[in-house]
């Protein structure tokens, strides 16, 4: 009895010396291992593979997400039509929100396949504010109009539109509606053969008077509306000056290689194969795609139609047994995904089917079907209407449905604390939160202990051992504590109540 009152009396005598000095420690739950995590993606430890997350609903039919160079905080989602009104959103990279005013909202015509289709930012947009639409307009024309940023970066001025060029639409389907600027600093415009089926009128092989079934290169800095660049194909000989390439039937989704230059078009077939088209920055363009004398690389209607030999034909085609409307997509050039730089992903529409592979200017490579390995971790992606990426090169999926998801790394696993009663489940942080639990860290594992119940609370700092160390932790602590280890009886305090706890569970614990 007096040794025990004299151990008491020394410790407390020991307490009334360091109080003073002691520091409050930060919060500490008593349950180890303790992991510390910033909540950002990407964060994950030990990336073995990629999937995707469930980034925004509720959109009206999305087609394209671009974001302005160098802006690393936003997206710009394009939806073609909502009624006759097509809208660009964004959505803010930063906060997870999306802004409740729209950018810029324009009246479109509203066809299956019309609205608005297409946005490309000028290379020089946070000097000039220029960007670029593509869209059908009420009375079903092609329009490509140039807007300018207002004082608000958010908000669009409605009032600055200015038509670069229109082309008249004699069908509803089949209007492209792509256009990006090229390496070169001009801008690139993909049109559909003007609709129907078969190309009746062969507009895609009709280089004269003829802008349909193109792509398209002008230069918006060089006249009014534009000017014609000097090295285009076409220029002083027979074919129209606008004209970079020809045979194409309806290229839904393009995209440059943010690295290399190179372009890749998406081009829908007829009722047999899809494919996708390869141009290198080498090019010089004049390139014949082939249609409609060609679908893919097989024979679709040859009458009147140029050697085969003077034809470039896909890198890719699929059959209708695969699919049956194909969204080009992009080149992955983000640096949160290691290893998976320079694949190309691409989906069809009408089976929800997403697909990579690698291309070294020869061969296709590394084909992979993605579909189940991207499947999202809330909902499901179908109806897939196009790719896109940030301005850091992270890649984003659209779907018809009103969703865009984007293609993360997969999260690695952890444990999961769940109540006080030492339950513990391995899985991802987000499941983790969602469920009300406390996870541990990437690449812990309930095995490790960590979770289990602490049946002995005065073993401050976990060694198996109530002793000296302990007490030394407690005096750092002494005073008012909310919520930590030393806080023994849970009152707010660490005091000499604590200190009884500790002194009379000494030794092994």
């Amino acid at each position: 009895m007096i040794s025990r009152t004299l151990l008491i009396t020394s410790i407390a005598g020991l307490c009334l010396v360091v109080a003073g000095t002691a520091k409050k420690p930060v919060a500490h739950t008593g349950q180890d291992p303790v992991f510390s995590h910033t909540g950002q993606d990407p964060a994950f430890a030990g990336v073995a593979g990629f999937t995707t997350t469930r980034l925004i609903t509720g959109l009206a039919r999305p087609v394209q997400v671009v974001a302005p160079p160098g802006d690393t905080s936003r997206i710009f989602i394009v939806e073609q039509r909502s009624g006759s009104t097509g809208r660009i959103k964004i959505f803010n990279l930063n906060t997870g929100t999306l802004n409740s005013t729209a950018f810029l909202s324009l009246t479109v015509s509203t066809s299956s396949e019309q609205g608005l289709l297409g946005l490309a930012f000028h290379p020089n947009y946070a000097q000039n504010g220029y960007f670029y639409v593509n869209y059908t307009a009420s009375n079903g024309s092609t329009t490509i109009k140039r807007y300018t940023v207002s004082t608000n970066p958010d908000v669009a001025n409605s009032g600055s539109g200015y038509t670069i060029m229109t082309i008249s639409q004699p069908y509803t389907n089949h209007n492209g509606g792509w256009l990006g600027f090229g390496a070169d600093g001009y801008l690139y415009i993909g049109t559909g053969d003007g609709g129907s089926g078969g190309d009746p009128g062969n507009r895609a092989q009709d280089i004269t008077n003829q802008l349909l079934g193109k792509m398209l290169r002008i230069d918006v800095d060089g006249g009014s509306p534009y000017g014609i660049p000097a090295s285009n194909p076409f220029v002083g000989i027979t074919g129209d000056d606008e004209i970079w390439a020809y045979g194409l039937r309806n290229p839904w989704r393009c995209a440059f290689d943010s690295e290399t230059g190179d372009l890749w078009m998406g081009d829908v077939g007829q009722n047999a194969y899809e494919e996708i088209t390869f141009q290198p920055a080498s090019s010089m363009g004049g390139e014949n795609y082939g249609w409609r004398c060609y679908e893919g690389n097989n024979t679709y209607n040859t009458g009147g139609c140029p050697p085969q030999s003077s034809m470039t034909f896909p890198v890719w085609e699929y059959s209708h047994s695969s699919g049956c409307s194909v969204t080009g997509g992009e080149i992955y050039r983000g640096t949160a995904i290691s290893g998976l730089q320079g694949t190309y992903f691409f989906a069809d529409y009408c089976y929800s089917t997403i697909w990579s592979f690698r291309y070294d200017g020869t061969s296709v490579y590394d084909y992979q079907n993605r579909t189940s390995q991207l499947s999202p971790d809330v909902g499901s992606i179908s109806s897939i209407s196009g790719f896109g990426r940030d301005a850091a090169g992270e890649m984003y999926i659209c779907d018809l449905n009103g969703e865009v998801f984007k293609i993360i790394p997969t999260p690695a696993t952890g444990a999961c604390c769940v109540g006080t009663n030492g339950t513990c489940i391995d899985i991802y942080e987000s499941n983790c939160n969602a469920g009300g639990g406390t996870w541990l860290g990437a690449n812990t594992a309930c095995a490790d202990g960590g979770c289990d119940p602490n049946n002995c609370p005065a073993d401050i700092n976990g060694d198996g051992t109530v002793g000296v160390s302990d007490v030394l932790s407690m005096i750092e602590a002494w005073g008012p504590c909310s919520g930590c280890s030393a806080d023994i009886n849970n009152d707010g305090n660490v005091n000499v109540s604590d200190l009884l706890e500790v002194v009379g569970a000494w030794g092994p614990c």
